[in-house]
């Protein structure tokens, strides 16, 4: 790849892996739109590190405890709120596991175009403004139950259909149940963890089987780039989220979706 290449798509997967617009949308529309290569198997494996680096080093307090805590009630059975909310996360995993060994072969290659994209990317951002006006926002993540956790875990599978935003689908349906934006939002990005880390050890395992050379000095700098920028997308998202609310990203996906219905008419 270029490094022009290189930057862009290391960019644009940490700044979009976080926020409700879709990550796996942005990384197929380059090369749709632009011509470019496909950027291949061992850089989406590298930026996707970069992102999860970010999320890690981000919750790097909360997570000692999460773990730690998880660990005491393993062995002690000495269970508390951070234990809770271990499981939790872990719970609400399972079904987009299951959806990607079940669909993930359908979606990559039945699924990956701009009218999927366009039509994802307004139908879910139209969700996302709605309940973001007409949800209620009082419980904390505190409150987080076993039910929503399934229901926001079942909501996280649509995520594998390109253009819905795996952060943008789990904070909508947090949103929905009750929850306030920075509980939706600190719980979607801790769910972020295990799900990257499922789909890095899956696609690892793909790049060892295909056996190619790898451009380490491309891979290296994807994982810094990525992980700069989604530290500091979370960071800032994090602090702007009860201020803006969610129509910014609302009123993006609605311009990007018009865009590309656009460009699909004006293509054929």
């Amino acid at each position: 790849m270029e490094t022009i290449q290189v930057f862009v798509l290391a960019l644009i997967q940490g700044l979009t892996e976080y926020l409700p617009i879709s990550s796996s949308a942005h990384l197929i529309l380059p090369s749709q739109l632009l011509g470019w290569p496909d950027q291949g198997l061992a850089f989406d494996v590298a930026v996707h590190i970069g992102s999860l680096l970010a999320v890690c080093t981000y919750f790097r307090q909360e997570l000692q405890v999460i773990f730690a805590s998880c660990w005491a009630q393993l062995f002690h059975g000495q269970a508390n709120e951070h234990s809770r909310l271990g499981w939790l996360l872990m719970f609400g995993t399972i079904p987009v596991g299951l959806a990607g060994l079940l669909f993930g072969d359908f979606i990559e290659n039945h699924l990956r175009s701009i009218s999927v994209i366009a039509i994802t990317t307004i139908i879910f951002g139209l969700l996302l403004g709605l309940v973001d006006k007409k949800g209620s926002q009082q419980l904390t993540m505190a409150q987080m139950s076993w039910r929503s956790a399934m229901l926001i875990g079942l909501s996280q599978a649509l995520a594998l259909i390109p253009g819905t935003s795996r952060s943008g689908i789990t904070i909508t349906a947090a949103l929905a149940l009750g929850y306030d934006r920075q509980a939706a939002a600190r719980f979607s990005f801790l769910l972020a963890i295990p799900v990257i880390i499922l789909s890095g050890g899956y696609k690892g395992l793909q790049l060892i089987d295909e056996h190619n050379s790898v451009a380490w000095e491309d891979i290296f700098l994807g994982i810094g780039l990525s992980a700069v920028a989604a530290f500091a997308c979370i960071h800032f998202f994090l602090a702007l989220v009860n201020r803006i609310g969610m129509m910014p990203f609302v009123w993006y996906r609605l311009i990007l979706g018009g865009y590309l219905c656009t460009f699909l008419v004006n293509g054929s």
